[in-house]
């Protein structure tokens, strides 16, 4: 069943009783060819990228709990590629093109909103950084624009510029970079994959993996076990416990990152604004409510919640720019489980277990990179080499000294 203008005139003059379920919810076979683990945007990209562009057929999607329940369902929606370093920029870049084209190639309206993004600076050492970061963006075929205060003022009158402690000197702006209706990309996906023939198993929690000889068989699970001769494992937060369970330890730690929104406003926020003395970024939903966020909690934890300090230091950055969002009220607060790694930039990789792969790591950038994480880890799978765009996210990295140091913003254990 295709999406259409036309489809939804029909279905309205007819009752809506034409239309039907968006995936199936199919009984686990006793085998695939391919096991995703993690139903969340990386998983279900990765099914749909096999399907659909590599051809593979027997995918299954294996889901603890229901499609959107995680952190995809999770975050604060922005989209974005003002990336610094060469292995994150070209990786980000490439996920922003395929953003740009997601809706046509699902048959499904994520609401993909290029509005654009502004990060403030407040000191000629930001502004220099920032140049730097533009041009680098520049080079890399990305978009990137210098603004001075007053360029600032025509784009967000609304800011506070002459705050003593941060006046605002001006931004990088990333036009191209924008917002995403997080639940509707997961819903994408999964009925895309669904359509390429890929089982969708919601409920179905891993419990255990098969290893003999060194190479993956299948998994056991909630409902049974499931061979399969290729596992990928995009759990997330989840990434430490669920790769244990295969006897392997991870780079990375598990933390909280909290998100808010608001009461329902007027228009007000063009695009995504971040507070460049501090951790904060906002943007407006359609629904009107300011969506904001800010530093991970200070310790590893695996709950979807969060606390008061994270909190109050998320509210006084927004405070800082914007003092009239002290008289709005604050409507609900989440939590996502991040898989922190120890430099800031993902895993795409094979692990030491043959059939066995991994995608985790993703710190801050987990959701704008949700396309490319899909595509590349697909592209692993499907020919057992990395793709060009992920060439540098491999596990050696650490032990060869090859860290992707970007501040996007990384675990930095020195700090917890």
């Amino acid at each position: 069943m295709s999406y259409s203008g036309f489809r939804v005139i029909r279905e309205a003059l007819t009752g809506h009783k034409g239309w039907k379920p968006a995936w199936r919810d199919p009984d686990p076979q006793s085998g695939y060819d391919i096991v995703i683990i993690g139903g969340g945007g990386h998983g279900l990209a990765t099914a749909h990228y096999l399907a659909k562009v590599y051809g593979k057929t027997r995918i299954a999607v294996l889901e603890k709990g229901w499609i959107g329940g995680g952190n995809v369902g999770r975050n604060t929606t922005i989209i974005r590629a003002n990336y610094l370093l060469p292995g994150n920029e070209r990786f980000y870049k490439f996920s922003l093109d395929l953003w740009e084209g997601l809706e046509q190639d699902l048959n499904y309206n994520a609401m993909v909103s290029q509005r654009g993004i502004m990060n403030l600076f407040h000191t000629d050492g930001q502004r220099d950084a920032y140049r730097r970061r533009g041009n680098a963006m520049i080079l890399h075929g990305t978009d990137a624009e210098l603004l001075d205060a007053e360029a600032v003022r025509r784009e967000a009158p609304f800011l506070d510029f002459d705050n003593a402690r941060f006046p605002i000197k001006g931004a990088l702006m990333h036009r191209s970079g924008g917002t995403v209706r997080h639940d509707a990309v997961a819903w994408g996906y999964a009925r895309s994959a669904d359509r390429h023939g890929v089982d969708i198993i919601q409920n179905c929690e891993v419990t255990g993996f098969r290893i003999e000889d060194g190479r993956v068989t299948g998994l056991d699970t909630t409902r049974g076990f499931i061979g399969a001769r290729k596992v990928g494992v995009a759990v997330a937060g989840s990434s430490g416990r669920v790769m244990a369970q295969a006897g392997l330890r991870l780079p990375i730690e598990s933390h909280v990152l909290q998100a808010f929104v608001s009461e329902g406003l007027k228009p007000l926020i063009p695009g995504v604004i971040t507070f460049g003395a501090g951790h904060f970024y906002v943007s407006q939903s359609d629904k009107g409510g300011l969506v904001f966020g800010g530093d991970i909690d200070g310790y590893n934890s695996y709950a979807q919640r969060g606390n008061l300090p994270v909190v109050e230091d998320v509210c006084e950055g927004g405070m800082a720019i914007m003092p009239m969002i002290g008289r709005v009220r604050l409507l609900r607060q989440w939590g996502g489980v991040m898989d922190m790694s120890m430099d800031g930039s993902p895993i795409i990789d094979r692990t030491s277990i043959e059939g066995l792969y991994f995608n985790g790591g993703w710190c801050y950038g987990g959701f704008k990179a949700t396309p490319a994480s899909g595509f590349t880890f697909a592209h692993l799978l499907a020919t057992d080499q990395p793709h060009e765009c992920a060439t540098a996210f491999r596990f050696d990295r650490f032990e060869k000294g090859l860290m992707i140091d970007e501040k996007g913003v990384g675990a930095q254990p020195n700090l917890h």
